[in-house]
């Protein structure tokens, strides 16, 4: 028998179906991919949320989790994750690991996932988080996301989940030839569009702006070895 948690998770995956469906039209995407709505069913969204928010964890909008960051929309990472393609063999990085629960949806998905996040606190809360809760494959460092995570690329995938003005360079240079680079874009208090970008085997880049979105904003990308920004 279902318990009320079962139930709650299955009623939010039906939700994210239905808004799925609507978005299509701009999207390109009528369903998930299985596999993608079997690991969101797999991550207890409620042990990502602030104690006092549990009630609300599978609601599908997004919640605060301190330091005016938010844990996203769960039909927003369950479109972000479709949309990065994940395999298996996969090594990913995300930008932006906030409360760690996407990390640990990629984590059901891919061989490895490297999480980049600029407030410590979140980032040390997220690493105890997704340790206890034995997600094994996912490393979370404190860092300017902008930067990226240079020692492990290049990945297979990269998904970023706050809204940069621009496409971090730095970013693409991280992508290897066949993956998907998943990103708000927009400037704070303009409309942000959630762009996917394809780095082609030649090196070439396809761009796609697929719907709009509200997301906090992408911190850090300031002045560095004394250039100016």
């Amino acid at each position: 028998m279902k318990n009320d948690r079962d139930l709650s998770m299955e009623r939010l995956l039906d939700e994210i179906r239905a808004d799925v469906r609507q978005t299509a039209y701009l999207t390109g995407r009528a369903v998930l991919e299985a596999r993608v709505v079997e690991a969101l069913r797999r991550v207890p969204r409620h042990a990502f949320v602030p104690e006092e928010l549990e009630l609300s964890a599978y609601a599908n909008h997004p919640l605060p989790i301190g330091h005016g960051q938010t844990i996203s929309q769960p039909y927003i990472v369950a479109l972000m994750t479709d949309l990065v393609r994940p395999r298996p063999d996969h090594v990913m990085l995300e930008v932006g690991t906030g409360s760690g629960y996407q990390a640990a949806v990629l984590a059901g998905l891919v061989k490895q996932v490297y999480s980049v996040e600029i407030v410590e606190a979140l980032a040390r809360q997220a690493r105890e988080r997704l340790s206890r809760l034995g997600y094994g494959n996912v490393e979370v460092r404190v860092g300017d996301g902008h930067d990226g995570w240079p020692e492990h690329a290049p990945y297979d995938g990269i998904l970023v989940t706050a809204a940069a003005e621009s496409v971090p360079p730095a970013l693409m240079d991280q992508l290897r030839p066949g993956g998907n680079l998943v990103i708000p874009v927009g400037r704070p208090g303009s409309v942000q569009q959630l762009r996917v970008i394809h780095k082609q085997a030649d090196g070439g880049i396809h761009t796609e702006d697929l719907l709009p979105v509200a997301f906090v904003p992408l911190t850090g990308g300031g002045p560095r070895d004394g250039t100016e920004a």
